[in-house]
């Protein structure tokens, strides 16, 4: 027999060599929820062993993922109080925009603060955009409100802006309201392909969200590749710094897709749902659960994303770095007792 493919599996330092895909800390982001009104963090029940934070946590957070030697944490506020209009949403004394300051000031420059650009969490109907007369999302108006909350975001320090709205032309319009501001230097994290998801339900515990209907007007129908390929060449054009897809796990082909074309680099984020299900698995006894995430982890690397938004950013590295300064200097992982 001339070919032995099993030689190069016989042993793990063999493995290890031949490894076509690799997994770092530096790869991650972590997303993290600051919450309005809170004096501890407290645990969000559907997604097992992640906190909504207070200011103060959030610091503790930030400075464990840089000790972690991740590449970064993505910022979403809750607040207390939303309207129609989402008033609150480029308002520097606001929850997230506090947030993204306390996170900003504890990185100290060693990790990069996104901050979540979107009206979701500040509208009391919940949806991602302002509504016009017939209920509808008004595109062209949220846009407005877009830059002026992509200004104020930069204004209290953030690095790169996480433009999840899937409104038409959201890129360019943020882009030129930062540009027209002096802030050339913030960078624009483009959801390229966000789907209309059933695996979101966690995250929206997390925000607190106030949903009425549904996002299918806006984000992209789970039955389309094709339409995933124009939004990511839209958003390049427009001036898009990395294209984001969302969810990974159930989109991997889609991410094949966007590295294939994008010449910026593809992010995917592994999102509340998709985490939920091996955390619950996992403690149910049906898998193992660490070695599923790393499985998970791997496959949204190997499909062709450089960067991965992950609640398993730590665990991950407290695993696998384990003499990493992050695997004691602190008691909980985004808030989950170790």
């Amino acid at each position: 027999m001339t070919h032995r493919p099993r030689r190069l599996r016989s042993h793990r330092a063999i493995r290890d060599l031949v490894a076509e895909t690799h997994l770092a800390p530096g790869q991650f982001i972590l997303p993290v929820f600051v919450k309005e009104g809170i004096d501890s963090p407290r645990p969000i029940a559907s997604l097992p062993g992640v906190m909504q934070h207070t200011v103060e946590s959030l610091r503790d957070v930030v400075v464990e993922a840089v000790a972690a030697g991740l590449g970064g944490v993505m910022v979403f506020g809750v607040p207390t109080t939303r309207d129609p209009e989402a008033s609150q949403c480029d308002d520097p004394s606001s929850i997230l925009h506090r947030g993204v300051s306390a996170a900003v000031e504890a990185a100290a420059g060693n990790l990069v603060i996104t901050a979540d650009l979107c009206l979701d969490e500040f509208t009391s109907h919940g949806h991602c955009g302002v509504l016009d007369e017939s209920g509808a999302v008004d595109n062209d108006r949220t846009l407005v409100r877009y830059q002026s909350m992509a200004v104020s975001l930069a204004e209290v320090g953030a690095h790169m802006l996480g433009l999840s709205g899937m409104m038409d032309g959201q890129v360019a319009a943020v882009r030129a309201g930062l540009d027209e501001a002096g802030h050339t230097d913030t960078a624009v994290l483009a959801y390229s392909a966000k789907y209309a998801s059933a695996f979101y339900g966690p995250f929206r515990d997390a925000v607190e969200s106030t949903l009425e209907g549904d996002r299918a007007s806006y984000q992209q129908d789970p039955r389309n590749r094709l339409e995933a390929r124009r939004e990511v060449h839209l958003d390049l054009d427009e001036g898009a710094d990395i294209v984001m897809v969302k969810p990974a796990l159930s989109y991997l082909d889609v991410i094949s897709d966007a590295a294939a074309v994008s010449t910026v680099p593809v992010a995917a984020y592994v999102v509340s749902g998709e985490t939920a299900m091996i955390e619950w698995a996992g403690e149910q006894g049906i898998l193992e659960r660490e070695a599923a995430i790393d499985e998970a982890l791997t496959s949204v690397r190997r499909a062709g994303a450089s960067i991965v938004c992950t609640y398993w950013a730590l665990d991950y590295a407290r695993r696998h770095h384990p003499s990493n300064p992050a695997k004691t200097s602190n008691p909980t992982e985004n808030g989950r007792p170790r």
